[in-house]
């Protein structure tokens, strides 16, 4: 069967991308990766690149419940730890969702959009999916062109989730790049101390 390079295969078990096991603990861990990336550095910070309406793309439509390809709401930022770019997200929001369904969203600014759903006790939190996203990928392209990128030496490990509130749908894409590997053998920061923890 013929897949769009827009398409890719997204697996419901971390099995399915086979990572490596450091890249593992980053994929399935279920807690907000703001916090864990936050302990993992000693300056954390969002950088938006784009919020506006957009097309959603061929593997997403099904997720937030439409019925093709159609105009959503987008969102994509930089995750960057002592300023170097660790996650590239993505997240899309149906055109038909309100401002009671996701009264923030349209006002986040640089904040961190999952320190806003792991706070709300109003939002659901669906079950993560895996991928690895090959080069021609659309998210891989945009990622590649926000750190200045020509072409990525490997797929890039991915997850996504859908979050829903109220009668709203949101998906959460997050493209794990290169330079998550600086922690894979770190030791993660006291947020209080901001010494290691052992």
């Amino acid at each position: 069967m013929f897949r769009s390079v827009d398409h890719a295969r997204w697996f419901p078990h971390a099995n399915g991308v086979n990572p490596p096991r450091e890249m593992r603990r980053w994929l399935t861990d279920r807690t907000s990766l703001t916090v864990k990336l936050t302990a993992h550095s000693s300056h954390f910070r969002v950088q938006r690149l784009h919020q506006n309406r957009g097309l959603c793309l061929a593997d997403e439509y099904a997720e937030i419940g439409l019925p093709c390809r159609a105009i959503v709401r987008e969102r994509e930022v930089l995750l960057r730890c002592d300023e170097q770019p660790v996650v590239f997200a993505h997240t899309i929001v149906p055109m038909t969702a309100t401002a009671s369904d996701w009264p923030f969203f349209g006002t986040l600014g640089d904040r961190s959009l999952g320190t806003t759903l792991f706070g709300d006790p109003l939002v659901w939190r669906g079950q993560l999916q895996f991928a690895r996203l090959k080069g021609q990928h659309p998210l891989v392209r945009r990622a590649n062109a926000a750190i200045g990128v020509q072409s990525p030496a490997s797929p890039l490990y991915a997850r996504r989730c859908l979050f829903r509130r109220k009668n709203g749908a949101l998906l959460v894409t997050e493209i794990f790049l290169p330079a998550i590997a600086m922690f894979h053998r770190q030791a993660p920061r006291n947020l209080l101390t901001g010494q290691p923890v052992a």
